[in-house]
């Protein structure tokens, strides 16, 4: 079944709580599919008042930001060793060609590797797990952890809903040429920020051999 045709089957408050928890999961080091999960969920918002985007969102950050703090917590705790696990574990996400690049994002960009690693699938895995594995500096980490998490879930969730909205409207009035410009504005405007971050992503890997994460 469809994510969104099954999504309409529960009621709100599990919405809320299934976001919440997948992206936490996904935040932690768990490869979930969040993001599909938050699209799916603020575009249902959009068509039905049953599901309250601001909740939506605000339960989307929260899942994104304790989920990366306990990520941290785990690598932070588990160094090196929780890494050559979960390659066993999850080997397409975590190989060791997949952590050296992450790596270097981070030692080459510190805390913005966090920030922009949100808009990233990849990274958006790695990100809690390897700050700590790193040894981040907390506070470093928590501030970019705390505005990437509000960039990408509030913005995310904000984004689809509106363009749901806008895509309802232009349906009555133009039929599937309006969804269609509607859903155009909105992948497009969502995309910009997830290539900035690919580019800081792919710089990253001409970056010369490590140094640790200072404070």
């Amino acid at each position: 079944m469809h994510v969104q045709e099954w999504l309409e089957t529960v009621p709100a408050v599990a919405v809320y709580a299934l976001v919440g928890i997948v992206i936490g999961l996904e935040s932690l080091g768990i490869p979930l599919p969040g993001e599909i999960i938050l699209v799916s969920s603020a575009l249902l918002a959009s068509q039905h008042g049953d599901i309250d985007p601001v909740i939506l969102g605000a339960c989307a950050t929260a899942g994104a930001i304790i989920g990366d703090s306990i990520g941290y917590a785990i690598g932070r705790k588990g160094g090196r060793p929780l890494l050559a696990w979960l390659g066993g574990k999850f080997p397409r996400h975590f190989s060791e060609a997949h952590i050296a690049t992450a790596e270097r994002s981070f030692h080459k960009w510190g805390m913005w590797a966090v920030f922009f690693g949100r808009f990233v699938a990849l990274l958006r895995i790695f990100a809690g797990p390897l700050a700590g594995v790193l040894r981040m500096p907390y506070w470093k980490f928590l501030t970019a952890n705390v505005l990437g998490g509000i960039l990408w879930a509030g913005g995310t969730t904000a984004v689809i809903y509106y363009v749901g909205i806008v895509a309802e409207s232009w349906l009555k009035r133009f039929s599937w040429l309006g969804l269609v410009a509607a859903v155009l504005i909105g992948v497009t405007s969502m995309l910009v920020l997830k290539r900035k971050a690919k580019k800081t992503a792919s710089a990253a890997e001409a970056a010369p051999t490590p140094a640790p994460v200072g404070d």
